[in-house]
């Protein structure tokens, strides 16, 4: 028996490892296309909220639904988006041409004004989708009790339509029956259409990229890489849990009352780490049940947030997918405010507590990790939702924006000041913009000095945003962070809370960090928001 010849044979029918340049050189490209797509959606997009605060995001799907590649965008859409692909997947059948629609939380959305698009990309000769793009955008208006659709509800029903997944786009051409159902629910009509079309252009981009790459390394090869970038994002996440110290670790922190719940509602985690097994846990056992207005999460939300503190801990030039999470575990009891069941109000428990799970994972993790871990940041996105007639033209707008805040400060250095924190990576609409496309005058817009907890470091400042409206509106604004503040860490003063006016007939009015109200013309909104947590004694 001729053994070499034998172990040749046998080597050459195992599978060859991949080259780790090519590994790295196809997920970059994956990535491109998520990011390419995000870029188009930017520039044809109608609404100030999608083109000038970004508030979407875009990913790249496997044949099965797992997440292979996303852009730098929104960690509450991406975390989350995944889900809402896998329920298109299971509710239709795709074919060529085809692009899916939904945003219903309970089928993996986040809340109502975040619509998804799913599209298949096909192949020559093949019968089935070889990969999926998605792009997520927040609408600035999706109907509901108030313009922006993000008041004080108390049930799912109150804050838009609901879309399950439907299809958009038949064979090429988009089905103007489910386009007509969506427009006459909502005030903006002409906006909503106009942002739905940019979305589907992105679909189309990210699908043709999609297939320049399948010719550029062949379809054996991309599906190679992308498996080997699926498992090496899960060897990075062990290698991290390895040198995490066996143990667990408790945390909680709170929501603020309104006037639907006034008391405080808690947020409780219980991260348990096993290095040997190179596993953790994460369980909101204890969390409180669900409330009576909009601050519920949805399990999808949830799951985005622990995605992402746990995708910080790895080096920063790690590209995120799912293998990242394979090594941890979720636990969100139904019920609670951390999983809630319908028909339950869920806008800001996709801005609100998402946040707020941010917050106290990151507590739980400051005790393994002291040295890494920063104190907590402005913890709110500061929704501010305006809408009314503009007395420029007669035309129904609906504005929505988030502020920022300042951000925890670290062992390493003190908090930045006017940043958007964790869950959303927006930019505040510039004042040109805002008066450009609303009857507002900005009044002030600047930091809010001295709102950064004292410390070592110092936490970041706040900002305060004033804006005079030109015209009757109704206004509502979903906050937190107003009963308890920014927390700092080793010693660090808490943060300012944030705070809210309302100053007409030169009568200055306080406002809490969830309302609705009407406004008139002349009247001023001064908004405040918090200040980072300082890191270490001063």
């Amino acid at each position: 028996m001729n053994r070499p010849a034998a172990v040749a044979r046998r080597a050459a029918k195992r599978p060859r490892a991949p080259d780790p340049a090519e590994v790295a050189v196809i997920g970059h490209a994956l990535r491109s296309v998520a990011a390419e797509m995000g870029a188009a959606l930017r520039r044809t997009a109608f609404s100030p909220n999608i083109k000038e605060r970004r508030d979407y995001s875009s990913a790249v799907f496997s044949s099965r639904g797992e997440l292979i590649a996303m852009g730098d965008d929104m960690p509450v859409h991406l975390g989350s988006m995944p889900m809402s692909v896998s329920a298109a997947l299971k509710a239709l059948k795709f074919a060529p041409g085809d692009v899916a629609l939904l945003n219903d939380p309970y089928r993996g959305g986040t809340h109502l004004p975040d619509i998804t698009l799913v599209a298949p990309v096909f192949l020559p000769r093949r019968g089935r989708p070889a990969f999926y793009v998605a792009n997520r955008a927040h609408h600035a208006d999706v109907g509901g009790m108030v313009p922006g659709s993000m008041g004080p509800a108390r049930e799912i029903a109150q804050e838009g339509i609901r879309i399950p997944p439907v299809k958009l786009m038949r064979a090429g051409k988009i089905d103007s029956q489910v386009m007509a159902i969506l427009l006459a629910n909502v005030r903006t009509p002409v906006e909503r259409e106009g942002d739905l079309t940019a979305q589907l252009g992105a679909c189309r981009i990210g699908m043709a990229r999609m297939r320049e790459l399948v010719e550029r390394f062949g379809l054996e090869r991309l599906m190679r890489g992308m498996q080997a970038g699926l498992d090496g994002a899960e060897r990075l996440m062990r290698a991290v849990l390895a040198r995490l110290p066996a143990g667990e670790w408790a945390a909680e922190d709170f929501l603020d009352g309104d006037a639907l719940r006034p008391e405080k509602t808690a947020i409780r985690v219980t991260l348990r780490c096993d290095p040997a097994r190179q596993r953790a846990e994460v369980d909101f056992t204890g969390t409180d049940a669900q409330v009576p207005g909009s601050l519920n999460a949805v399990f999808a939300v949830t799951w985005s947030a622990v995605f992402y503190v746990f995708r910080c801990l790895l080096p920063p030039e790690a590209i995120a997918n799912a293998g990242l999470m394979r090594p941890v575990r979720v636990i969100a009891p139904q019920g609670t405010v951390v999983n809630a069941r319908p028909p339950a109000a869920v806008a800001a428990g996709n801005v609100e507590t998402s946040q707020r799970i941010v917050d106290v994972l990151l507590r739980a993790l400051a005790a393994p990790l002291p040295a890494r871990i920063p104190s907590a940041s402005a913890g709110t996105m500061s929704n501010l939702t305006v809408g009314g007639v503009d007395p420029r033209n007669g035309a129904i707008y609906a504005y929505y924006e988030t502020i920022a805040g300042g951000l925890g400060a670290s062992p390493a250095r003190p908090g930045a000041s006017g940043h958007h924190a964790h869950m959303t990576n927006s930019l505040n609409t510039p004042a040109e913009a805002l008066e450009y496309a609303y009857p507002f005058r900005i009044v002030r817009y600047a930091l809010r000095r001295g709102s950064g907890g004292a410390g070592r470091h110092r936490g970041g400042d706040g900002l305060v945003r004033e804006i005079e409206l030109l015209g009757d509106a109704r206004v509502s604004m979903l906050a937190d962070r107003r009963e308890t503040p920014p927390w700092g860490l080793a010693g660090g003063a808490d943060g300012a809370p944030g705070k809210c006016a309302l100053i007409r007939d030169g009568k200055e009015q306080a406002l809490p960090g969830r309302f609705t109200l009407e406004a008139p013309t002349g009247s001023r909104l001064r908004i405040e928001t918090p200040g980072g947590g300082g890191w270490g004694a001063a």
